[in-house]
């Protein structure tokens, strides 16, 4: 099997694709223009898909009570620390950081809904299997 994409309910889509493709260089792959504004966006490979909407038939989560640890969106991040500062004044509130025994850093911070958006370099990057 293969990963298509992973989907989120959040109250303003249309925002939410744009902070995302404004800050986090993710790219519209396909598009609702009506409600629930259903949009995929990919990231540079055009391989990992996020979706997503404002679909009033689920309640949207309080992003913001749930901790980073229970789900977030990692993106490879050359330089996390200047990454961090980007978004942190594009709206990202901070979560925490942490080094790794094997020497990846790790970011985590919130978009401005409370989504957990980890940067990460590591130490050993995956490769495809």
């Amino acid at each position: 099997m293969k990963f298509e994409h992973f989907a989120l309910n959040v109250a303003n889509a249309r925002a939410s694709v744009q902070w995302y493709v404004n800050h986090l260089e993710l790219m519209i792959a396909r598009a609702k223009p009506e409600p629930p504004y259903t949009t995929f966006l990919a990231d540079e490979s055009g391989r990992v898909i996020i979706e997503l909407y404002s679909n009033p038939a689920a309640q949207v989560p309080d992003y913001k009570s749930i901790h980073p640890l229970c789900f977030h969106i990692a993106f490879v991040a050359d330089d996390p620390n200047a990454t961090r500062m980007r978004l942190l004044a594009a709206g990202a509130s901070a979560a925490y950081e942490e080094t790794l025994p094997d020497g990846s850093f790790l970011i985590m911070l919130r978009d401005p809904w409370g989504i957990p958006l980890q940067l990460v370099r590591r130490a050993t990057p995956f490769s495809p299997a």
